[in-house]
């Protein structure tokens, strides 16, 4: 989805009296002993790296979304080069024999994202388009098909190739899975001719067959990710949150395929049913967006490393400070950070993505105690100074504008008393004292010198 996608879908959401959980207390906690132990352990991982990929990368165009009619208003503007929209769906849909991304490297893009300070894959094994980026039993969509020419290469498996080169990195692996699935005959069929909105374009109640068609269909495909072929899968991150019981009937019993697949082979699955609510929205996931306040629930932001989640070949990407201070908020606000960087069509990263990702690499080699297996924080945050916790420990991140130039005093919203205070950039001890007047904590950080320091600067507080 891209942003404004996303307010139209709130919107609706809203108005169909469908909560869209900008408040923790909607949110249900699974009662599974081992899913909530695992969700647990996956809240500390923090950093996921995001990836959106698919043969529509060829014309750098939004993925999937152009497909749909019902939201042509603006998904379809990036379309200049034809009047003709059905035109148009036949060259997007006839992408993949032309698909040959000879580059693609999964274990180098495995080893950047542990160099960087990544804990988690993201990866789409199938968008709205319905395109498989995986060897599906149950779909000739895909990109191991005779008809796309990448199939003949060893890496052709594309999921599977992610997955495994991530987890030898010792990353965790989070199942992007889109539930509407547009080139599937049972959710657009062609018999009912072109498709008004995003929506299945036929009557559920009036054809009940076609429906449990999909429904099986669905099932059979996540089944077959979580089968044990694709290893362990630690999350599935379901999105399309408008195939759901309260839409036009649009059940695909998701509860029945979650709990088969936890009781087979994988017992610890988190679901992430997006935007759904229920006990399988394990993970609440706003999209280009902060809470305006911490939430003590599991909560994960997707933001864009660029100015969409497709791959443009005019992209602009956000500077590393950007990315650090908005990593800062979303921690210190107790959530985690998938980061979407999408690859070229020929399979390598944009060079510009990869210097931005070193330099939060580095920051995070610096600064990653006061990140990874923290919670949020008593301390308020004020002005250039937000916090997270962790063992009896305090982290302070005083956050530079674009002059790095560091207070002479930082006053701490900690009033307790501390044995100590440890600046992580340097290992060096850092004075302090008690304001008389707040009893606040006072950071002397006079002497201490900022060469080597960006973005921001942890202080470790120690009681």
């Amino acid at each position: 989805m891209n942003m404004a996608e996303e307010k139209k879908e709130t919107k609706e959401a809203v108005e169909s009296g469908v909560h869209n959980y900008t408040e923790e207390e909607a949110y249900v906690w699974p009662e599974n002993p081992a899913v909530r132990e695992h969700l647990e352990w996956f809240r500390g991982l923090k950093l996921g790296f995001m990836m959106h990929w698919a043969p529509v990368s060829q014309l750098g165009l939004m993925e999937s979304w152009p497909l749909s009619d019902g939201d042509r208003d603006w998904s379809q503007v990036e379309i200049d080069w034809t009047d003709d929209i059905e035109e148009f769906k036949e060259q997007y849909l006839n992408l993949n024999k032309t698909f040959n991304p000879v580059k693609f490297r999964p274990d180098h893009w495995a080893k950047l994202a542990r160099e960087c300070g990544f804990k988690y894959v993201l990866f789409t094994t199938k968008h709205h388009d319905g395109f498989c980026m995986y060897d599906s039993k149950y779909s000739d969509y895909k990109i191991t098909a005779p008809d796309c020419p990448f199939s003949q290469n060893k890496r052709a498996n594309v999921v599977k190739e992610i997955f495994d080169a991530f987890r030898a990195e010792g990353m965790a692996v989070s199942a992007y899975f889109s539930k509407p699935d547009w080139h599937s005959d049972a959710y657009w069929h062609r018999a009912f001719g072109t498709a008004p909105t995003r929506n299945v374009n036929y009557d559920v109640k009036e054809h009940p067959e076609l429906w449990e068609e999909f429904v099986q269909y669905t099932h059979s495909q996540l089944k077959e990710l979580t089968s044990g072929d694709y290893g362990k899968i630690d999350a599935l991150w379901l999105d399309g949150g408008w195939v759901n019981p309260r839409t036009d009937g649009q059940d695909i019993r998701l509860g029945e395929v979650v709990e088969e697949i936890r009781a087979t082979t994988q017992p610890h699955l988190i679901c992430c049913d997006r935007t759904v609510g229920g006990p399988y929205e394990n993970i609440v996931t706003p999209e280009q967006s902060i809470p305006p306040r911490p939430m003590n629930i599991p909560w994960e932001t997707c933001m864009t490393l660029g100015r969409t989640f497709s791959f443009h070949y005019d992209d602009e990407f956000k500077p590393t400070r950007q990315i650090v201070h908005t990593f800062l908020d979303i921690v210190s606000k107790g959530g985690n950070l998938a980061l979407n960087i999408t690859p070229q069509p020929d399979g390598q990263l944009p060079r510009k993505a990869v210097r931005i990702l070193r330099q939060l690499g580095n920051w995070l080699s610096q600064n990653g105690e006061g990140i990874y297996n923290t919670h949020i924080s008593q301390c308020k945050p004020y002005r250039e100074v937000v916090y997270t916790a962790k063992e009896g420990k305090e982290y302070a991140f005083f956050m530079y504008s674009d002059q790095v130039w560091l207070h002479p005093y930082i006053y701490l919203d900690i009033t307790r008393p501390v044995s100590g205070v440890r600046l992580l950039r340097t290992g060096e001890s850092v004075p302090f004292s008690y304001d008389s007047v707040s009893g606040r904590l006072v950071l002397d950080t006079s002497k201490i010198s900022t060469v080597g320091a960006e973005f921001a600067d942890c202080f470790e507080v120690t009681y």
